[in-house]
């Protein structure tokens, strides 16, 4: 099986899980459980190592600490795409960086049109731009052969540059009052990292010792922790390691993205839709539903997704900057637009950080993201389903 195959089976895979972990979710919050399901969220839980405490509910280490772990592993993947994958090339960048463009302007657009100046809903304005890859390709799954490589590859790097973005708005949106101690921490590892890979250091734990203290202080700074695994990330070493006669040569970052994606994939991502996808319907009005920011959320990702995506690939193979992907046509190009705005976890982690308060909306952001995602995810499917077979497809 190539790494390609592996990765799009172990996203499929995930998709599904977390479809079920959400319903879960959703059950718990609205049932005699809920109360249970609150005493998870809240459950206490403090580090404290001399002067250095942290003390924070579950569900902030999940949000902040473990979806670090997450970020760690799309570092690894944008990495290795950029030296030898299918972004190391201008002629591959193109065209999913188009559409990645699209799919983060228009969305954003679409967002503040509904919510126009208010001033606490336009701080989600990022929210509809994110896409989950796990669900999108566990859509994708479903349609087998339907859909050719190629597209699937196209959905990959989008949404790749599309993680990058999300980074990137991350670190300058949505960063607190910045603590200068912490922040020289933060350097002084970051530059203990770089020096490591500079000198060809190829042990792991020297890497995740640096990697934690990266973490803490981050966390301490006021910039967002999960950026410290994105940055820990680009300093792990992509060369061959040597390794005795007769042993199989490997990378530090494959192997280290290997072994953490079936952490992420049925771990991390399935424990972080769990503590995040609990929406309480019953306490929810339809006024509250029908507000501006559930309904941009909603319009961002439904119709902003499918028309920045597509659009933005349309302009740019019409201009001869790009080609069709092989074996696919425009019917199939913009069924997997509409499936960029499956946001789910991305959306929902975004939302976390836009949103301190988790009922500040009576959870209709959440629900809006839930409505708009799995509308994506469903018109995509029938029309990628009803698409002219790939076999048959013409530019």
């Amino acid at each position: 099986m190539s790494a390609l195959e592996e990765f799009i089976k172990k996203e499929s895979s995930a998709g599904i899980v977390l479809i079920f972990v959400t319903i879960i979710a959703l059950l718990l919050k609205n049932t005699g459980l809920s109360e249970l399901y609150d005493a998870f969220l809240s459950t206490p839980v403090e580090v404290r190592f001399g002067a250095l405490h942290i003390d924070k509910p579950l569900l902030l280490w999940i949000n902040d600490g473990l979806m670090a772990i997450f970020f760690l592993l799309i570092g690894l993947e944008v990495k290795r795409e950029i030296i030898e994958g299918h972004l190391s090339s201008p002629s591959q960048v193109v065209l999913p960086g188009f559409a990645a463009v699209g799919g983060m302007v228009v969305p954003a657009a679409v967002y503040l049109y509904f919510v126009g100046t208010d001033t606490v809903g336009t701080q989600g304005w990022a929210i509809p731009t994110a896409t989950d890859i796990a669900f999108a390709l566990g859509v994708l799954s479903l349609l087998g052969k339907r859909v050719p490589v190629s597209l699937k590859i196209f959905l990959m790097a989008l949404a790749i540059i599309d993680d990058l973005g999300a980074i990137v708005i991350i670190a300058l949106f949505y960063t607190a009052e910045l603590s200068t101690l912490s922040i020289a921490v933060a350097m002084a590892a970051l530059t203990g990292l770089v020096i490591m890979n500079r000198m060809g250091v190829d042990r792991k734990a020297a890497y995740v010792l640096l990697g934690v203290i990266l973490w803490v202080s981050v966390l301490k700074s006021g910039v967002h922790a999960t950026l410290a695994g994105v940055a820990l990330a680009f300093t792990i070493p992509i060369k061959q390691r040597k390794v005795p006669q007769g042993h199989r040569e490997r990378s530090m970052l494959k192997s280290m993205e290997h072994d953490l994606h079936y952490w992420v994939a049925f771990m991390i991502l399935p424990l972080f839709a769990f503590v995040n996808a609990g929406v309480d319907f019953t306490s929810m009005s339809s006024e509250q539903i029908l507000t501006p920011v559930p309904i941009g959320i909603a319009a961002g990702l439904f119709i902003g997704k499918q028309l920045g995506v597509f659009g933005f690939s349309w302009l740019a193979i019409k201009l001869g900057l790009a080609k069709m992907p092989e074996q696919s046509n425009y019917t199939m190009l913009y069924g997997v637009s509409i499936l960029t705005g499956i946001g789910f976890t991305m959306s929902l982690f975004v939302n976390s950080l836009a949103f301190e308060d988790p009922a500040q909306f009576m959870f209709a952001d959440k629900l809006a993201i839930l409505v708009g995602s799995f509308s994506a995810g469903l018109l995509g499917y029938l029309v990628l389903r009803f698409a002219k077979s790939p076999t048959n497809a013409t530019n």
